[in-house]
């Protein structure tokens, strides 16, 4: 117990349930926790609120295991605030002082060009079915075709239930997404007869049984991000285009960056105010600041420099520098 009767998991669990009254998932950072209590358990008898002996062996253990520094700032970051939570109270917790890791080397998007979005789709239209996911040669062309055409965080399209996507009008609900937000995203007329033709041609497949999700993984379960990434690779191999290795990309979420870029791309050639159109751009995306989707200014001028001036002119300072850009998950 500690010093106040609180025991390590009642804090865990008293940190989750704050987070999440606030609007945080903390689904991720309560695995994290979950495992930091066990590592407690395990290798320091029992204790009962971090010490820096045990957060200093926490990251030790991380760095033995070969985890990208990306990764350890993941693993770390959840235990500074159990930490916090813990001083808040009178508690003696270690907080592990900001900067003591090192910044991990920021993740440039990949911007995919027309060519490569072109052969990306065509090798999923070439994708087979499987064993285990016997729709995914069905599956595999309209998921990450969707992915680009809306936009999309790659969890917000495997987690579509079928009653989310309205293929009649043509719209997708977006439930409980980043920031515990829901919201509608209309698509455009191709994808929505692409969409209908694909559930109905699910619907029609012999097999066991998909759930409730618009893109079943195995068991009735949705796809899962291991699944996703590891088909993407495969098509990127296939499609000639490079890949980086383990921490490099391009990305899934990459598909997200490049169908931004490409929407202001369009938009200035066709001479629009992307000024006042910027903010029907956020809320598309589902970015909680306008600072989020001002950071892609950036990078589209960064990606065709022919329109920079224009970028500058039309916006001016608003144009966040692109290391201050959002993370994985925008």
């Amino acid at each position: 117990m500690t010093s106040a009767g609180i025991t390590l998991n009642e804090a865990i669990t008293a940190v989750v349930m704050e987070k999440r009254a606030v609007g945080f998932k903390y689904v991720a950072e309560e695995r994290v926790l979950t495992r930091f209590a066990v590592f407690c358990r395990t290798e320091f008898g029992g204790l009962q609120a971090p010490t820096q002996a045990s957060v200093e062996a926490w990251i030790a253990a991380a760095h033995r295991r070969g985890v990208a520094p990306a990764t350890v700032q993941t693993l770390v970051a959840p235990v500074r605030e159990l930490a916090r939570w813990l001083g808040r109270r009178g508690i003696p917790a270690y907080v592990l002082p900001t900067g003591t890791l090192p910044r991990p080397a920021r993740y440039v998007p990949h911007i995919f060009t027309d060519a490569e979005l072109a052969g990306l789709f065509a090798q999923t239209d070439r994708c087979h079915p499987d064993v285990q996911v016997p729709v995914r040669h069905l599956l595999m062309p309209v998921l990450f075709r969707t992915i680009y055409a809306c936009g999309l965080r790659v969890s917000e399209a495997r987690l579509l239930r079928l009653d989310d996507v309205d293929t009649g009008t043509g719209v997708l609900r977006l439930r409980d997404a980043k920031g515990g937000k829901d919201r509608q995203v209309p698509v455009s007329e191709p994808l929505r007869i692409r969409l209908a033709d694909y559930d109905a041609r699910v619907a029609a497949h012999p097999g066991p049984g998909n759930g409730d999700w618009f893109f079943p993984g195995r068991a009735g379960l949705p796809l899962t991000l291991g699944n996703i990434e590891k088909n993407f690779r495969r098509f990127l191999w296939q499609a000639r285009i490079p890949h980086g290795g383990r921490g490099h990309g391009p990305r899934v979420h990459d598909l997200r960056h490049t169908f931004v870029v490409n929407n202001l791309r369009s938009w200035f050639a066709a001479g629009q105010d992307v000024g006042a159109l910027l903010p029907v751009l956020q809320t598309y995306l589902g970015h909680s600041s306008i600072a989020d989707t001002a950071y892609y200014l950036r990078l589209t001028a960064e990606s065709y420099p022919d329109i920079t001036a224009r970028i500058h002119h039309v916006l001016g300072d608003v144009v966040p520098p692109l290391t201050t850009g959002p993370c994985h998950g925008h």
